[in-house]
């Protein structure tokens, strides 16, 4: 299979071409924004983890290209889709592109070929929703089309996990189904793992997430304990660390982001509705990570009143909009909703981020990041530790440091539970 197409063109998508890409493969991209098929052709990337130079050079060897027409999948040995599986505002699934891309899919998708699911979603959406897309145009699934999922496993940002090193869970809907799934993928991924079918796989990507989901609210509510105690969690966390069987370090923060954790566990718990099944372990744990953020508020309240001052009219410099360290993805960011509550509450908030210049839903653009600047604000508030920020300048001019990641301590300070100056407050 050296013919593929790739429907969606974002985080997931574009690594994923150019992987195929440098594997010798001919990739075409399919996508809504009409502007992504001169970007490529140009050499603008617009994902982080794909240099434009990188882009470009694939791009200039005719191998990669993308257009809005579906009809370029007509020729694909394979199609994979790679669209976004957001919430509706009531907290429920959102398949909506997933089915779109289905339907282009199956108004093109050659005699024979492959159809990859790879957007994360609740078991049984690739037999349910996908396949009677298919169906309906008279093709026999494992005859005369094939049809598998696959779980995205990107972590944007991260230089040692990739597409190539990272196993790739495959799951068809027959055994033919996922033999070809597996063969595409052994094209890219030096370790696919085959399951008995796309529920499995399905429910993987779920899982994982949900773990990380579970754990980082375990900590996030013992982080408050901790806090009424009177007790450093960074220090617990990294003295419970030392045990080297039986225990697995997460670390609290104001919230969480980013296209996964916190929008796997609903897709769970709403598909579990199906099955006569609350599962409020899960649910719980989702209330309280959302709940981080409004915690976080009041944190910087309690420091800001500690030196005589109130939230109402207090200037804000938020260091970090990104979900993340070192990427400029904004998906489900928790300094999304800090903004909105610390506005609520009357401050005045500007930002800094060396990834993302501008956040037009806020009004809000990057403020350059100056010792006056610094030096004027009633309080900074660290929410998200990018590398490319020194914080030494930071803390040395800063009024007050409220630090939601203990990244004062951790790259100043010795480690997670070394000493901070008398200016830093440490969630």
């Amino acid at each position: 299979m050296r013919r593929i197409g790739i429907i969606g063109l974002g985080y997931v998508g574009l690594p994923l071409a150019v992987e195929f890409v440098k594997a010798g493969c001919d990739v075409t991209g399919i996508d809504i924004d009409p502007a992504k098929g001169p970007a490529i052709a140009a050499g603008r990337s617009w994902i982080e983890d794909v240099p434009s130079a990188e882009l470009a050079e694939l791009a200039a060897g005719g191998r990669l290209r993308a257009t809005t027409d579906g009809a370029a999948l007509a020729d694909r040995d394979a199609v994979i889709i790679c669209l976004p599986t957001p919430l509706d505002e009531h907290r429920n699934p959102d398949l909506s592109y997933v089915i779109a891309g289905a339907e282009t899919a199956a108004a093109h998708l050659a005699p024979g070929a492959l159809l990859v699911l790879e957007s994360t979603t609740y078991p049984g959406t690739t037999r349910e929703i996908v396949a009677p897309i298919l169906e309906r145009t008279g093709r026999r699934i494992g005859t005369d089309c094939h049809l598998a999922f696959s779980p995205e496993r990107v972590d944007p940002g991260n230089p040692t996990w990739g597409i190539r090193n990272t196993p790739k869970v495959v799951g068809g809907m027959t055994p033919a189904c996922t033999e070809r799934a597996a063969a595409l993928y052994r094209t890219v991924a030096e370790n696919v793992h085959v399951v008995s079918g796309p529920e499995s796989a399905e429910l993987s990507k779920i899982v994982e997430n949900t773990f990380r989901a579970v754990n980082i609210a375990l900590v996030n509510e013992l982080a408050m304990l901790a806090d009424r105690m009177g007790i450093d969690i960074w220090e617990t966390i990294g003295a419970a660390s030392t045990k080297p069987f039986g225990f697995l370090p997460f670390w609290p923060g104001p919230g969480l982001g980013g296209h996964c954790i916190p929008v796997d566990p609903f897709y769970l718990t709403w598909r579990a509705k199906a099955f006569d099944m609350n599962t409020e372990f899960v649910e719980l744990a989702g209330r309280v990570n959302t709940n981080m953020p409004y915690y976080a508020v009041a944190r910087i309240a309690r420091a800001l009143n500690g030196r005589g001052k109130a939230v109402h009219g207090a200037r804000i410099l938020l260091l970090g909009m990104a979900y993340k360290a070192n990427v400029g993805d904004l998906r489900e960011s928790p300094s999304l909703k800090l903004v909105e509550l610390l506005r609520r509450d009357g401050a005045l908030v500007e930002y800094h981020d060396p990834h993302v210049a501008a956040v037009p839903s806020l009004d809000l653009a990057s403020v350059p990041l100056t010792a006056e600047r610094v030096a004027a604000a009633d309080a900074v508030v660290i929410a998200t530790a990018h590398r490319s920020v020194d914080l030494a300048p930071v803390v040395a001019s800063a009024q007050l440091v409220v630090d939601l990641r203990n990244a004062v301590r951790s790259t100043l300070g010795g480690g997670p539970a070394g000493e901070v100056p008398p200016n830093v407050d440490v969630l």
